[in-house]
């Protein structure tokens, strides 16, 4: 299943290990999920993962990004014709629309109006979890 997954949710599923997040992250690396993605998309995975603040070791980035590109589809995606509520968040939905995902996981909804979305339907991770099991 192709899916889109927002950083805020791979954060949380690293810090979080037991959470709705985690169990999303496992999936990822396991290879059950597959993650549309662009170069936007993996600078910005790298750039936030890197963060001092989260103190993620430098092989865990590496690993967990390695499998997303090796799991993963590269997407080419264009602009979007609107502008969602935050502009660092267009990148995710491109993708998304451009790579025809099932889903958009994010901890964010309100991100991403449903007008905006083109049939994308974007879901917490809970709720994925609920729809995928």
């Amino acid at each position: 299943m192709r899916i889109v997954l927002d950083t805020n949710v791979l954060v949380s599923g690293l810090l979080s290990p037991h959470d709705p997040p985690g169990d999303m992250v496992r999936l990822v690396a396991m290879g059950d999920l597959s993650l549309c993605y662009d170069a936007r998309i993996l600078s910005e995975y790298r750039e936030v993962l890197r963060r001092p603040a989260f103190q993620f070791g430098p092989d865990q980035v590496k690993t967990l990004l390695d499998r997303i590109e090796s799991n993963g589809e590269l997407t080419g995606a264009r602009p979007l014709p609107v502008n969602l509520p935050d502009p660092d968040d267009d990148a995710f939905l491109a993708v998304a629309i451009a790579g025809r995902a099932a889903y958009l996981v994010t901890g964010n909804i309100r991100h991403y109006p449903t007008r905006s979305r083109q049939g994308i339907e974007a879901v917490v991770p809970a709720k994925f979890l609920e729809i995928y099991r």
